[in-house]
């Protein structure tokens, strides 16, 4: 199995935390086209983990069978000590609850058009958790101040940037108190300055030891906010390492070919 090497001992010689997700043998095919091909990965709580790699290379599959909007055909995941999925059945009875743990912001970001940033906040607490008006009101001002947007609390999507969506759209998952975020994307529809805000809201979860994986084709990005690249082509996990590695001095002939091909298109 693929291990992250900071499993064991951290980088600053502590006993590390225990896996946030736990993947072994995961397969997933789509009308006879493998897709995940064997593939092993474990999380450590707290990181921030990029998976890259080239369009219909898997990534953005692998990290929708996490919180099971795909099923996989085969394998095992787990979030923290349960087991989702085992063999080739879901072992989760009870989805709503771990898209409660297992968070997503989706990369067009998936706000409800027509309800104020405050609105969409609310709406997922009452809707997905059963929480009380009341509550849900004092965590959405709370959450949307954490990410800067208090002062925004009453706009629509249309009027805000695609950056203040994507804040709105952390906000949101986060409400629902979940110990690991998956972003699809995060930065692909935004400017260097809105990029910058999701960059810096994502530093102070993992701060607050937030586990965060992330799909994205923005190499600089996931060097940027990542403590570990996985590199991902034809369904299996062909590198992985710390971004200086990965996307400083890949060791694997794809990964130089992927990362060669993004510096000269960049």
């Amino acid at each position: 199995m693929l291990l992250m090497e900071d499993q064991c001992l951290s980088a600053d010689g502590r006993a590390s935390r225990s896996p946030a997700i736990r993947i072994a043998g995961l397969r997933k095919s789509f009308d006879g086209r493998i897709v995940l091909d064997d593939v092993d990965l474990e999380v450590p709580a707290g990181r921030i983990v990029s998976i890259i790699g080239q369009s219909g290379g898997g990534k953005t599959t692998l990290m929708r069978c996490v919180n099971l909007l795909e099923r996989p055909d085969q394998g095992m995941i787990a979030i923290g000590d349960d087991v989702i999925f085992s063999g080739n059945g879901v072992a989760c009875t009870d989805l709503p609850k771990l898209r409660q743990r297992v968070g997503m912001v989706f990369q067009r970001f998936n706000l409800f058009p027509h309800l104020t940033a405050i609105e969409n906040v609310i709406l997922a607490q009452i809707q997905a958790a059963g929480i009380e008006e009341e509550q849900a009101v004092e965590r959405a001002v709370r959450l949307l101040t954490r990410v800067g947007l208090a002062k925004r609390a009453m706009a629509y999507p249309e009027q805000m940037s695609g950056g203040e969506q994507q804040r709105v759209a952390i906000a949101r998952a986060l409400a629902l108190g979940p110990s690991v975020l998956l972003f699809d994307e995060p930065t692909s529809a935004l400017d260097p300055e809105s990029t910058g805000e999701v960059l810096r809201v994502m530093r102070e979860l993992a701060a607050d030891g937030m586990t965060m994986v992330l799909v994205t084709h923005e190499l600089p990005f996931a060097r940027e906010v990542s403590d570990w690249v996985v590199f991902i082509d034809g369904g299996r996990i062909i590198e992985q390492g710390p971004p200086h590695q990965v996307l400083g001095s890949p060791r694997e002939p794809r990964t130089i070919a992927y990362v060669s091909r993004y510096a000269a298109s960049a």
